[in-house]
């Protein structure tokens, strides 16, 4: 059974890609443009690190969501929603789900994923034929 999945397995992890960096870019547009709506605190000063992060959200959500330079954008991504988990939810509580943090802490693991598998089908990357930094095609495409 799991040999006639695996051959899914690309379009599966692109729709996780697309998903999740759809979703993603919201919360960059909401930082930078209050769409679709502005966030309670205003929103932030240029070249502040809210503004900083509103602009990797937006940027890289873009990038993922076409599937451009994955593994390093997904890096950077990964890191940063990894930073604010621990700078900005982690102090209020705990837990994840009374700190607000457990939609930061699923986008860092996804985002991390995809540095190690790639794309998946549907990106630009594949279709320029981009892999690994080392030039081996990675199993997922």
């Amino acid at each position: 059974m799991a040999d006639r999945l695996d051959r899914f397995a690309p379009y599966a992890l692109a729709a996780l890609r697309i998903a999740a960096a759809s979703i993603f870019i919201l919360h960059g547009t909401q930082k930078l443009f209050g769409f679709p709506a502005p966030p309670g605190s205003g929103l932030p000063e240029v070249f502040s690190l809210f503004w900083i992060g509103a602009v990797m959200e937006f940027a890289g959500g873009l990038l993922v969501l076409v599937g451009l330079f994955t593994r390093p954008v997904a890096f950077l991504l990964s890191g940063e929603m990894a930073v604010a988990y621990w700078m900005f939810h982690a102090p209020r509580n705990y837990y994840p789900l009374l700190n607000g943090g457990d939609a930061a802490i699923l986008y860092c693991f996804v985002f991390l994923l995809l540095v190690f598998t790639g794309p998946g089908a549907w990106s630009f990357d594949e279709a320029w034929g981009r892999r690994a930094d080392d030039g081996r095609k990675s199993s997922l495409g």
